[in-house]
């Protein structure tokens, strides 16, 4: 199989193939197998109206109607109703890689075969993806239980020919027309195949994996900018000591001690001021093991979870063909996927959190030893005074943002739905909230260069030395003041892991979703 060809066998679509999905420019395909047991599921729905049997979302009305049967010739009204009824979301459009990510992961879901959807309704949704045919997704509007239903009504809302496409060339299409050119006519929806589409927590869970691997390119990044920052202070390796970490035990710390010991090997400074008489650096250098390994065990388990929603039959009720029941129960209830972003935003903040307390030490010249706002002839220029402004606001900005979104719930459905999860925003927030961590971040690794630069007369590690390097082909030395903005910029994306760019493997190997994936 072709290495730009991902084959999703539902129930084991690795976080590596979500990745991929999610960057955009793999075909991907259904195993074979899928579509035998799709159809089995499929027969089960239509023996259970041959009977005469009255089954929720099949042919009873949604939510608190589900006590109202539907007579037969209005079925197919049922399905498109429920589609166009639920069209309703807000704000501003998803971005195209989540979209892909939904697209991917309710064909995942519909395949496990316990929808009763035929199988061409898995065919429309991947020939969208692969055409990059991405239906306009608004972002606000879903409180996570009973699956998303308002986005995703407006995913299913395609498959009917209406609603709104993107197109590759950023022109928008009509849904009769996007569907035409991924190969299908609009669907007349079958008995419960327009609920099916509405159940689930693809659109949480898509939200959340993008915000993991954000969070993750972020956390490289971190890592990174503290040893810088270590090596510009001139701070002390051995709260780094292999036996610390072990002592204690938690893996993500032990494995973040590893990883910085592995970015600072062959350091020329480091042995250079051994015999300092400095005692202890302050926490933000010495407690980067504890509190960033603490963050990466946050991150691991969120991709633990997340991998395993993404690959969840999250629909209602769920049909099993082996049986011939449909049972109704709550798998759409995303309390999972609320509970793993919120942890994913306690991560991101914690690490723009000690990030921006690095780049306050460096620029106090009592703690630093280095010159006032890293840049010589201060009081004529400020140097990196505003820089640190500017993260220490955003820092400031993700702590509100990091409250916990699962604690809420707002009852819905005439209090039927009477405890949700809140799971879209919780997922939804962690772009704005890695975004800012990136920007805190990126001015720690400019001060830190600079600060390097500042005393330069030994060399740091090979590693850090090209990161050194790879830093300066963005940003220039700061010799007096000028326009900073677009160097914060640089710094953001280089912290984003813009441009394809690779961070050391001592870092990606730790990490759940940056391990090497074995097609690249």
């Amino acid at each position: 199989m072709s290495r730009n060809v991902i084959e999703l066998v539902p129930g084991t679509v690795s976080l590596q193939s979500l990745v991929r999905i999610h960057a955009g420019g793999v075909r991907v395909t259904m195993v074979d197998s899928a579509r035998a047991n799709l159809l089995a599921a499929q027969r089960v729905v239509h023996d259970i109206l041959h009977a005469g049997a009255v089954v929720y979302g099949i042919n009873t009305g949604f939510g608190k109607l589900a006590q109202t049967v539907i007579p037969a010739q209005q079925l197919a009204a049922l399905q498109r109703n429920l589609v166009l009824s639920h069209s309703v979301g807000t704000g501003a459009d998803l971005p195209a890689g989540v979209v892909r990510l939904i697209l991917a992961t309710k064909a995942v879901s519909l395949a496990r075969a316990h929808s009763g959807v035929r199988p061409e309704i898995v065919d429309a949704l991947l020939a969208l993806l692969n055409a990059d045919l991405l239906p306009r997704i608004p972002g606000k509007g879903s409180v996570g239980a009973s699956g998303d239903l308002a986005p995703l009504a407006h995913l299913a809302c395609v498959l009917i020919g209406e609603g709104e496409v993107i197109a590759p060339e950023g022109s928008v299409l009509q849904g009769a027309e996007a569907m035409r050119r991924a190969g299908f006519s609009p669907f007349v929806l079958g008995p419960k195949e327009g609920l099916a589409l509405l159940n689930g927590t693809q659109v949480s869970t898509a939200l959340a994996l993008a915000g993991l691997f954000g969070a993750e390119h972020v956390l490289c990044a971190a890592l990174l900018a503290g040893a810088l920052s270590l090596e510009a202070i001139q701070g002390s390796i051995k709260p780094y000591d292999e036996r610390i970490h072990a002592a204690r035990g938690q893996p993500g710390q032990i494995a973040v001690a590893a990883a910085v010991r592995a970015l600072l090997d062959g350091s020329e400074i480091i042995p250079s001021h051994a015999d300092c008489g400095r005692v202890q650096d302050p926490y933000s250098i010495r407690c980067v093991p504890q509190v960033m390994g603490a963050c990466l065990d946050n991150l691991r388990h969120a991709a633990r979870v997340l991998v395993i929603e993404a690959n969840a039959a999250s629909d209602n009720p769920l049909v099993f063909a082996d049986t011939g029941e449909a049972i109704s129960g709550g798998n759409f209830h995303a309390e999972p996927v609320a509970f793993a972003a919120d942890i994913i935003a306690l991560a991101v903040s914690e690490m723009g959190a000690l990030s921006e307390r690095r780049t306050a030490l460096l620029l106090d010249t009592g703690l630093s030893g280095l010159p006032p706002f890293l840049v010589h002839d201060g009081g004529v220029n400020s140097g990196f005074m505003m820089a640190q402004v500017t993260a220490a606001a955003l820092a400031s900005e993700n702590k509100s943002l990091a409250h916990p979104a699962s604690v809420d719930s707002l009852p819905t459905s005439a209090n039927q739905e009477d405890h949700v999860s809140m799971a879209t925003f919780a997922a939804r927030r962690l772009a704005d909230m890695v975004n800012n961590t990136a920007v805190v971040v990126g001015i720690e690794a400019m001060a830190a260069c600079q600060g390097m630069e500042l005393k330069r007369r030994l060399k740091s590690s090979p590693c850090i030395e090209a990161e050194f390097a790879a830093i300066r082909e963005r940003v220039a030395f700061l010799d007096q003041d000028r326009f900073l903005a677009p160097d914060v910029e640089a710094m953001r994306l280089w912290a984003m892991g813009a441009q394809g760019r690779a961070w050391p493997a001592s870092l990606t190997t730790i990490l759940p979703s940056l391990a090497r994936d074995p097609f690249a």
